[in-house]
């Protein structure tokens, strides 16, 4: 592999942090982020920001030209950065706080933002000492799909570089009227949907969004194909398995309630009357949570030697000064110092252990204590494995709320060891799920946005800096949004499900009650390590099992439609990727159309406090919307295709 050359040269001096692109950043991070607050609130999932905000913060930037000037490529960076960590706050808060309120538990407004805080500092922290190794030292394993299509945005927005501009702009066009005519005008479905035949329950389908595809293009084959083929052990062979042999068997008591929650008919009691998407809820859930926690657990394992070369490191760094490490390294290698990570933990720890109220009321110091340990060492792990998956998977993929139930498995067993099965012991174990949920989630983040710099030429110490004043300044927003929504409407309900925060309050109803189906989650443990001992990585198939399958198909096909371009080309692997910018281009450019459409639905309906209409699909997804709906996803990956291979044929 070529050594990567970043498009700023490492000795060149741009304008980048400064006040102008930090505050744009931190308001346009408190605007996006309680937008995706809302959105997860209603339909339980978030969409990653960094496109949409890339793209925002050159328009917005270049709009001020009269004012501060032409902006640099690294100032629209910072923005960038500055603003993408609110969206990891609120799919962590998301994911977990709603819970509190369902156990009748009046968390203040400044106890969630507090929690927001901590989380966001240890997750931009536990990352700094792995940045060399991630995402230098694996820059051509690890595609990190959106940093990717972020560094591509930027350098086509300013004006700059290699590949056409043109591709990304219209990519970028095509996903924004796709996603519109799909959320707005009701066109035709945004998922193709289809029983198998002689298997019961036997569902398999493709979400027809362009983002997906364009993911898929740019992870390439294997992962797609990995993650389409833990979603099919899900939906092919363990629903139908589970609606056969268990079809006559009451469903179980936590489950029903929780299926209730989102609205099953009370009529119905035993597993044989549950849909497949039902089914899938109530337990292979429980199953790919097992998986998650167990590849979680396996990766940790292998990215032991990344952890202690990096502490190695750090202890290096503790005996030098910041002047001399920075004598010797370049512009584009210059991280915070290992003393300020360092020194951050140890504030998390001590206003956790010292400061009454943060991780619930009536808690003593040892309770406190055994929290915040229990913090770091969750939140250390799945820092590594969140900033991995993501380079893997991409931001909108990444299994959060799966680390945040392991978390709560974990906490759970040993507050049950402890005898802390109250209330009190469930709300302290939420509120640590939480922090490690937010710093899992924020890791992700940050390193696609370290992706990008690494790409366009950043200064990571400025990038770190950026994202911590970004998780700090936009967390009471995000968390005003959502306790304010909360007030209004009530978690759980049909305005707010909050379908995450549901799922993990009866996790941790199950751990602490004593009732939690361990089967399941073995069941799912088992699958990773049969799976790694075939030498396929275990966290892309354990993501593939947690997640529904018709997001994975999407991503399978894109990565499908590289290989037959890649295939096509005859190229070696190091041609190919240069070739294929064209492809990539575009690919990005899908990702962005339709995530600034997301944001601008999540907006509308904070504005509006109510689910918009929008969100309500009217029409029943019959046939003909389903085959129109394929006709045209066909048609948008074969222009993918056709796009990516004039740009190779004229290599």
């Amino acid at each position: 592999m070529k050594e990567h050359t970043p498009y700023v040269p490492a000795d060149s001096i741009l304008k980048d942090f400064n006040p102008k692109t930090v505050i744009l950043g931190v308001i346009l991070g408190a605007i996006f982020g309680s937008a995706n607050a809302y959105l997860g609130l209603r339909v339980g999932l978030t969409i990653s920001t960094a496109i949409p905000l890339a793209v925002v913060s050159v328009a917005i930037l270049t709009i001020l030209t009269p004012i501060f000037g032409k902006p640099s490529i690294l100032e629209c960076n910072i923005s960038q950065t500055t603003g993408s960590a609110s969206s990891s706050l609120a799919s962590g808060l998301i994911f977990t706080i709603p819970a509190l309120y369902l156990w009748n538990y009046d968390a203040p407004l400044l106890q969630i933002t507090l929690l927001a805080m901590c989380g966001g500092l240890l997750g931009v922290l536990f990352m700094i000492p792995l940045r060399n190794f991630l995402i230098v030292k694996e820059h051509h394993t690890l595609p990190y799909p959106e940093g990717t299509a972020s560094a591509e945005v930027l350098i086509a927005a300013t004006g700059g570089g290699g590949a056409s501009a043109k591709s990304v702009f219209r990519g970028l066009g095509i996903g924004a009227l796709y996603t519109s005519l799909i959320s707005f005008l009701y066109i035709w479905p945004s998922k193709v949907q289809i029983r198998l035949p002689l298997i019961k329950k036997a569902v398999v389908g493709v979400s027809t969004t362009p983002a997906l595809l364009g993911v898929g293009y740019i992870l390439g084959r294997r992962i797609g194909a990995i993650m389409v083929g833990g979603g099919l052990i899900s939906w092919v062979l363990l629903i139908p398995f589970i609606a056969w042999k268990f079809g006559d068997m009451e469903i179980w008591p936590n489950t029903l309630i929780y299926l209730q929650s989102k609205g099953l008919d009370p009529s119905i009691t035993t597993i044989g009357g549950l849909s497949a998407q039902q089914i899938w809820d109530g337990y292979i859930r429980i199953i790919g949570a097992g998986a998650v926690a167990a590849a979680g657990l396996i990766t940790v394992a292998k990215s032991i030697p990344t952890m202690v070369n990096s502490l190695k490191i750090g202890v290096k760094e503790l005996r030098s000064s910041a002047a001399s490490l920075d004598a010797g390294r370049l512009r584009t290698e210059r991280d915070l110092s290992i003393k300020y990570v360092i020194l951050g933990v140890a504030l998390v720890v001590l206003v956790v252990t010292f400061i009454p109220g943060i991780i619930g009321n009536d808690t003593h110091v040892f309770m406190r204590l055994c929290s915040a340990i229990a913090i770091a060492i969750f939140a250390f792990c799945f820092v590594t494995v969140s900033s991995r998956i993501v380079g893997m998977i991409g931001v909108s993929s990444n299994p959060t709320s799966g680390m945040a139930i392991v978390t709560l498995l974990g906490t759970g067993l040993i507050f049950k060891l402890l005898g802390w099965t109250d209330l009190t012991g469930k709300i302290t174990a939420l509120t640590i799920g939480t922090i490690v949920c937010i710093s899992a989630s924020i890791a992700g983040d940050i390193s696609q946005d370290l992706k990008t710099g690494f790409i366009v030429g950043a200064t990571p110490r400025k990038q770190q800096i950026s994202e911590i004043i970004g998780a700090r300044g936009s967390a009471f927003f995000v968390c005003l949004a959502i306790f304010y929504l909360g007030k209004a409407y009530g978690f759980g309900t049909e305005q707010l499900p909050a379908p995450q925060a549901t799922l993990m309050k009866t996790v941790l109803d199950g751990v602490l009650d004593g009732n939690l189906r361990w089967d399941l989650v073995g069941i799912g443990a088992a699958f990773s390590v049969l799976i790694m001992l075939f030498k396929i990585p275990p966290l892309p198939f354990a993501v593939g099992i947690y997640l529904p399958l018709h997001t994975m198909t999407p991503v399978f096909i894109g990565g499908m439609i590289r290989h037959m371009v890649d295939a096509r080309s005859k190229r070696d692997d190091e041609d190919v990727n240069l070739a294929s910018n064209n492809g990539i281009l575009l690919g990005s450019g899908l990702i962005a159309g339709e995530g600034l459409l997301g944001v601008v639905i999540a907006i509308i309906a904070v504005i509006i406090s109510r689910t918009p209409k929008f969100l309500v699909v009217p029409y029943s997804p019959s046939w003909v919307g389903q085959i129109v709906s394929a006709v045209i996803f066909c048609g948008l990956g074969w222009y993918l295709y056709k796009v990516a291979m004039r740009s190779n044929l004229k290599e």
